[in-house]
């Protein structure tokens, strides 16, 4: 059956996200569904695994997984460390699983502590299916079997599976064709045994020694990661051999001491779970190669998740998302973090122009090449929270605003699909050149100084011009656009909206965007125009959720699956439709706390 169907990485609504605080330990786990799904090794750019379920069988009537046949839980079992617990029952009452995670802190492993019950007191075989997806893609690996372990290479990278009761029987084969689950879905049992499968979307499968009866339920699982076949087997048969409780109590011992050296406000009473998990997701994200380097997020967006089968340009570095994390993490008292992002961002990414890719690879590569003015201006002002005023950073600071004098103010707004005068990137370049000035200032550099609060002073007195429009159709009085591709607001200048959306008048399409003015400072909470904005934002905007209110990115987004339920990027008939966006929740409350 080589090479086996297309495999599409998992969904993105992860339900728990951990790896150890130490960073010899290279590797990342995600759950959902109660699944373990992506896997991430050597870094954070790279899943390595698409999922590992279990089956469950009775050997002659019944065939049933854990992602479609059972109710699923998850737990946080230490509310100071990332350490989850799934719950799967099955809808038949027949049997359910019980799997504890943790990441072994003294190697890349993942240890899954697996409990197995029986509901009915009838014994029943456990399976493991395992979807290897190495070095970013699962159509190019290697399986082999035997002597209780999957063992699955690339030319990159291997991972080894083991257990302990060792598995009793072992198979390596193709995706839709020769692969666990189509085997015992067929006739309830495991009638393959395959030992190689080579060069395909492989799928690998071990019986374990479990029955779900009294005395006959428990077993841990490692999954081990490594250069070749038999590093990744070293790694895994270690892990096993120290255990699960061990490597469980360093790993939470690390999270707890990494909470420990943080403040937490008086603010947060009522809420300190969600703070600190928050808190420990930030840190998570770092990578433990490329230090300071953040990627955006460790699952794969829908649309990059279901039509493309590599890593998606959420496993990237984007210096807006960065930015945002690591002061997030300043604010939190973790500067170390903060500071390691900073130096993440002047060294490697930036180019011999001054200005910064639109994202990276974790090595700091480019990645796509557009140029997004806002994300050269972030590293200028969170050098200057941060109080970096030495010789060094001001060098990379004058690049950098020299990029944003040679290009600005208009750019490609953080959306990523339209080019024009938007408040919301106006508003960091404004505050680069403040913040910028007073660095220069400070390294003796009066006559730069002066020469970008000059600009900065051009820019706000033209802001109004360029982005609020006073005769547009959304409401009687001035307010503030998404953003003018001419830089004339009260101009019924045209232009299409991406990913499928209709062409309208410029003035006709708003974003809750325009708040960035009020939280780099450039316009008061009580700014008349702020003010005439919001509401007309709300109207065109938001919708009351069961969980609070939420917003759009703007009016005519068509980044989403279709009214009927059909994928990106639909027709003219059907087209997509534009979803709420939880960031302008934290965005209106940072705005809500400055007013």
């Amino acid at each position: 059956g080589a090479p086996g169907e297309k495999a599409l990485w998992t969904e993105a609504d992860k339900d728990g996200f951990g790896t150890s605080t130490t960073t010899g330990s290279k590797v990342w786990y995600t759950l959902d569904d109660g699944e373990l799904t992506e896997v991430y090794y050597p870094d954070l750019g790279t899943p390595s695994a698409r999922n590992l379920e279990f089956v469950v069988t009775d050997g002659r009537t019944f065939t049933e997984t854990e992602r479609e046949d059972a109710r699923h839980e998850v737990k946080l079992v230490d509310r100071r460390s990332l350490t989850y617990r799934q719950v799967n029952t099955s809808r038949s009452g027949r049997w359910r699983t019980t799997k504890t995670y943790a990441t072994d802190p003294a190697r890349a492993a993942v240890l899954v502590d697996v409990e197995f019950e029986s509901l009915t007191g009838r014994p029943y075989r456990l399976y493991a299916v395992y979807d290897p997806g190495l070095s970013n893609g699962g159509d190019d690996d290697t399986g082999t079997s035997g002597q209780g372990e999957l063992i699955a290479t690339d030319d990159r990278a291997a991972s080894a599976l083991v257990t302990a009761p060792s598995l009793r029987r072992t198979s390596s084969g193709f995706k839709g064709a020769s692969d666990g689950w189509t085997d015992l879905a067929d006739d309830h049992r495991m009638d393959w045994t395959y030992s190689f499968a080579p060069d395909g979307n492989v799928v690998q499968t071990g019986e374990t020694a479990l029955t779900g009866l009294r005395g006959n339920r428990r077993m841990q699982l490692a999954l081990g990661f490594g250069e070749a076949g038999r590093d990744a087997s070293a790694v895994a048969r270690r892990s096993l051999h120290a255990g699960f409780k061990r490597a469980a109590r360093s790993y939470a011992d690390g999270w707890h001491e990494y909470l420990s050296d943080l403040r937490r406000p008086r603010s947060v009473a009522g809420m300190e779970t969600e703070y600190d998990v928050s808190l420990m997701v930030l840190a998570a994200l770092e990578d433990k190669t490329y230090r300071g380097g953040a990627i955006a997020s460790p699952s794969m967006a829908w649309v990059w998740g279901n039509l493309v089968n590599y890593s998606g340009p959420y496993h990237l570095v984007w210096s807006r998302d960065l930015y945002q994390a690591a002061t997030a993490q300043l604010a939190a008292g973790d500067r170390g973090a903060a500071e390691r992002a900073l130096d993440y961002l002047w060294e490697p990414q930036q180019k011999p122009d001054g200005c910064f890719p639109q994202n990276s690879n974790l090595d700091g590569s480019p990645h796509w090449p557009n140029l997004q003015l806002d994300e050269v201006a972030y590293p200028v002002v969170m050098s200057w929270q941060l109080r970096r005023f030495d010789a060094a950073t001001y060098g990379h600071v004058q690049r950098a605003i020299g990029c944003i004098l040679a290009n600005g103010p208009d750019s490609q707004e953080r959306w990523e699909n339209a080019e024009g005068y938007s408040p919301a990137t106006i508003a960091a370049e404004i505050a680069a050149l403040v913040t910028g000035a007073d660095i220069a200032q400070r390294n003796g550099d009066n006559a730069a100084a002066a020469r970008w609060l000059e600009t900065a002073d051009e820019w706000e007195a033209s802001l109004e011009r360029w982005t609020v429009t006073e005769n547009g159709p959304l409401a009687d009085h001035p307010y503030y656009v998404r953003l003018t591709v001419d830089g004339k607001a009260n101009a019924g200048t045209i232009y299409t909206i991406a990913d499928g959306g209709p062409t309208v008048d410029q003035r006709s399409v708003v974003d809750p965007s325009f708040l960035e003015l009020v939280r780099f400072g450039v316009k008061a909470p009580d700014d008349p125009n702020i003010l005439r904005t919001l509401p007309v934002v709300d109207r065109e905007l938001s919708e009351l959720t069961p969980n609070g209110r939420f917003w759009h990115r703007y009016n005519h987004d068509g980044y989403g699956e279709t009214a009927a339920g059909n994928p990106f990027p639909g027709t003219p008939e059907d087209p997509g439709i534009g979803r709420l966006w939880p960031i302008f929740a934290g965005e209106r409350g940072e705005y809500e706390l400055a007013a």
